[in-house]
């Protein structure tokens, strides 16, 4: 959708931009980006093709090692030639402070980093040293300098300890370098990934964090990880885009919010952003398509009703507490069950999955403050259509 977005001024942008989120040909979408990696992109590759700059998620190690890491979710990973899934778009940066990038560890980082790197893709957020993965990325685009920086939770992954490994959470520290860069008058884009998963509102603990950094200079703050997509805001001029669901990432399910998802467009006058705008599309079995003009109509208004609770510190916590109640006791004791019959038949798997919730903030945060939800007498109120919106994120299905 061109221009949703716009600021002030007509003129032409001296650089423009695509965001694209997770990026990873697992599942159906493995042999469409071997066979046919152009027509993956379907009536979306001109719009990514149009942008100054393409940046994505590599949300998987590529490469052709088969020793997977024990950890508390699923592992994921392409094979050296699915490559030409990126080549041919062509993405220039990759992104990869996430989840899955260590999932074949050191060896399936170093095979990741090598055959970007030998296709002429530059990558930001995880290093072979902590120097390396805590470093931002700085472009130069149309004589204009673009600094991507780039972090994540990263389920116990991070390179805070040395390395090799993500840039991690630390906001402090990426706050520091977000100013810094700003002052240098770059372009600054701070990418996250956060949060927690299939839900339609960020819990507050990512609404504080991308704000801040939004707030310390970042001119476009995106996030992604909930495999859904969520709301937008603009702080001053200064654009936060929570979620952009699912990219090139099949998930087999009927489920409509996993398997929709958008590109951000965002541009540039001299260092200012002047417009966005989103690109919404299907994910099928063949690859992606833009939605018609009626689908489009209704995801965008869909997109302004879960942004309402941005407007408003209260709206952000009442949204919070409306999935907590959706969660409820019930959700709490399906995943400790599920947990503890897991370390009894596979132990290591249990005890990464039990680790993964005590560390990373997605699942501590949902524990302590369902927890605390359940010892109140008085649970904190939030508006029925909230509800509404978080049960239509977790039951509306569409043909596949």
């Amino acid at each position: 959708m061109e221009d949703r977005g716009r600021l002030k001024g007509n003129r032409r942008p001296d650089v423009s931009i695509v965001i694209a989120a997770d990026w990873a040909p697992i599942r159906a979408l493995g042999s469409a980006v071997r066979r046919a990696p152009d027509c993956v992109y379907g009536d979306l590759l001109p719009v990514l093709r149009r942008a100054d700059l393409r940046i994505v998620n590599c949300e998987c190690a590529i490469t052709a090692s088969n020793r997977p890491v024990v950890k508390s979710g699923s592992v994921f990973k392409a094979s050296p030639v699915h490559i030409k899934g990126l080549t041919r778009v062509p993405f220039e940066v990759a992104c990869l402070a996430n989840n899955h990038v260590l999932d074949y560890g050191v060896r399936g980082l170093r095979d990741t980093l090598d055959i970007l790197h030998r296709h002429g893709i530059r990558t930001v957020g995880a290093g072979l040293s902590a120097r390396e993965a805590l470093s931002p990325l700085t472009v130069r685009v149309n004589a204009r300098r673009i600094t991507v920086v780039n972090f994540s939770e990263g389920e116990d992954l991070t390179a805070s300890r040395g390395g090799p490994g993500v840039c991690g959470w630390e906001i402090d520290r990426l706050l520091s370098l977000v100013r810094k860069f700003k002052k240098l008058g770059d372009i600054v884009i701070a990418i996250g990934h956060a949060g927690l998963e299939y839900v339609p509102f960020p819990p507050p603990y990512v609404v504080e964090a991308y704000r801040a950094l939004a707030e310390a200079g970042a001119d476009c703050v995106v996030g992604h990880h909930p495999h859904v997509p969520q709301g937008l805001e603009m702080r001053s001029r200064h654009l936060v885009a929570y979620s952009l669901g699912n990219f090139v990432f099949y998930q087999p399910t009927d489920l409509y919010y996993r398997r929709t998802g958008f590109c951000l467009t965002i541009r540039f006058r001299r260092d200012r952003l002047s417009s966005y705008g989103i690109d919404p599309y299907r994910i099928t079995e063949q690859g992606l398509r833009k939605l018609s003009r009626r689908e489009e109509f209704e995801f965008v208004e869909k997109i302004r009703l879960i942004s309402r609770p941005l407007e408003s510190a209260s709206g952000v916590h009442a949204s919070w507490q409306a999935y907590l109640a959706r969660y409820g006791p019930e959700g709490f004791r399906k995943e400790v069950l599920g947990i503890l019959e897991k370390m009894e038949t596979e132990p290591r798997k249990g005890a990464a999955m039990f680790r993964n919730r005590l560390t990373t903030l997605q699942h501590s945060e949902l524990w302590r403050d369902a927890l605390t939800r359940l010892m109140s007498e008085k649970s904190r109120p939030f508006p029925a259509w909230m509800s509404r919106l978080i049960d239509e994120w977790f039951t509306r299905t569409a043909p596949s």
